[in-house]
């Protein structure tokens, strides 16, 4: 068994299994400073065909701080596992893994569209990822899984803390004025500060960090057709 093997636990598990992993794993997180400046920051995000068990997945890399697009890589897989809140990494993982194949530049940073700390088990989706890449990672999700939290005040770049259980789990980030916050956590290989840093520096006048919006779009293009084939179109300085 390989050291993702082991990381991963395996994705053909049952629900049950899958929390005994999730509670195994979360040992593992480290929280720590950003060792080097981001220069690259990538997002991924996948799309379901609710006709069939077809799962579109990609990762888009953009290079800070003009957000530029630098490469794309995708994957288009069968989803085994079933949605269960909570679990939704053994569900979407496998497919982002493929198509981070496709990549040819190394990320400094994955943003997931997701949770990372700020969940039940301490133990998310950017937590899970960031264990099997090796890599820092930060939990974007545009919905509260677990917490409370109070409003942040309106401007953009202000924000709360997100606490569970007398534990700060992550922050409620308020990206644009006027429009609701994002749920900013660890995932791993990072502090909060700097999770909420790089989704600062990521975000361009929509609700959503640029690298998981442009991935959002990415996968949508591709479940509709609009992209025929697996592509990646590595940048070279």
């Amino acid at each position: 068994m390989n050291k993702r093997e082991s990381v991963s636990g395996g994705w053909d598990v049952t629900p049950k299994e899958a929390i005994a992993i999730q509670q195994q794993l979360r040992s593992m997180i480290v929280v720590e400073k950003l060792s080097r400046p981001v220069k690259y920051v990538a997002g991924c995000d996948i799309s379901f065909n609710k006709r069939s068990d077809t799962v579109y997945a990609g990762v888009v890399v953009l290079k800070l701080p003009e957000l530029v697009e630098v490469e794309q890589g995708i994957a288009i897989t069968k989803v085994k596992f079933p949605y269960i809140p909570g679990l939704l990494s053994f569900r979407e993982s496998p497919a982002i893994l493929e198509a981070w194949k496709n990549l040819h530049t190394c990320p400094d940073v994955l943003m997931v569209d997701g949770q990372g700390l700020a969940h039940p088990r301490r133990f998310g989706i950017a937590c899970h990822l960031g264990l099997l890449l090796d890599m820092p990672t930060v939990g974007c999700a545009k919905s509260l899984l677990t917490g409370r939290y109070e409003e942040p005040p309106p401007r953009a770049g202000s924000y709360s803390p997100l606490v569970d259980k007398d534990e700060i789990v992550g922050v409620a980030l308020r990206t644009r004025e006027g429009v609701s916050p994002i749920f900013v956590s660890i995932g791993h290989l990072i502090t909060l500060e700097d999770a909420i840093q790089i989704a600062l520096k990521c975000s361009k006048g929509y609700r959503i960090p640029e690298p998981t919006r442009q991935a959002h779009l990415l996968v949508n293009a591709l479940r509709r057709g609009e992209i025929h084939s697996q592509r990646s179109s590595p940048f070279r300085e």
